[in-house]
């Protein structure tokens, strides 16, 4: 067995087992666990009792966080030429159509939202392949294909994130950094938690929220209560 180091003995004990914690105490212990040296991100794991293999159990949303999820997000814009400077103004870090959708079927994917318009959906269809795997591909339920492409970079480019639960029936997600207040952690928190509840299928059964849990990058993971936030 791996002998923990010291930093690994403090954060161990920081955390007492089997206990679930409010939202409140895990925003502030979240930062109290966390050694690394460089601003690590928070994350927030949501276990459903949902089947996602059933089209009608998916749960898929749009949150804003309050406080912006910490990090620069890269939007590329794939448009036509007279809404380029529309989506230039709002913030996108690449704009353009023909040449972004060759250098993406040579496999260039350097950019963590892409957004379009219907009438090149078409063309961006075509890159389903290295887009899709990748999350990357536009839809409409996220907002990233929009004739209001300013509209959408900025939505973005201030903490808009786009979620789906996965084939665990587990929604992760990013929520801020470590060097948010925990007043700032819990209230993107409570925000992502809301939004997923307002989602729930009605043809899912039983509980529908089973467990949260709270993390930083390489952080022990912290138990939420989750009555506390229903």
């Amino acid at each position: 067995m791996a002998k923990l180091t010291k930093n690994r003995k403090l954060v161990a004990d920081k955390i007492e087992p089997m206990k679930d914690y409010t939202l409140s105490e895990a925003a502030h212990l979240v930062k109290e666990v966390t050694t690394t040296k460089f601003d690590a991100s928070v994350d927030i794991d949501v276990r459903l009792g949902v089947d996602p293999r059933k089209a009608n159990q998916m749960v898929r949303g749009v949150v804003s966080l309050p406080h912006g999820t910490g990090k620069q997000t890269r939007v590329l814009v794939l448009c036509t030429p007279d809404k380029e400077a529309e989506a230039t103004a709002a913030g996108a870090d690449y704009v353009g159509l023909d040449e972004y959708i060759e250098k993406i079927k040579g496999g260039w994917t350097d950019v963590d939202v892409i957004i379009t318009m219907p009438s090149i959906m078409a063309k961006v269809g075509a890159l389903g392949k290295v887009l899709g795997p990748r999350g990357l591909m536009p839809n409409p339920k996220s907002g990233t294909v929009t004739m209001e492409i300013g509209s959408a970079v900025k939505e973005i480019k201030q903490g808009k994130i786009d979620f789906k639960v996965d084939k665990s029936g587990i929604i992760h997600a990013g929520i801020g950094k470590v060097s948010f207040s925990p007043e700032q952690i819990q209230e993107n928190a409570q925000e992502m938690i809301s939004t997923i509840i307002k989602l729930k299928p009605s043809t899912a059964k039983g509980t529908y929220i089973k467990s949260i849990t709270l993390s930083s990058t390489m952080s022990p993971g912290i138990s939420i209560d989750v009555k506390s936030v229903e």
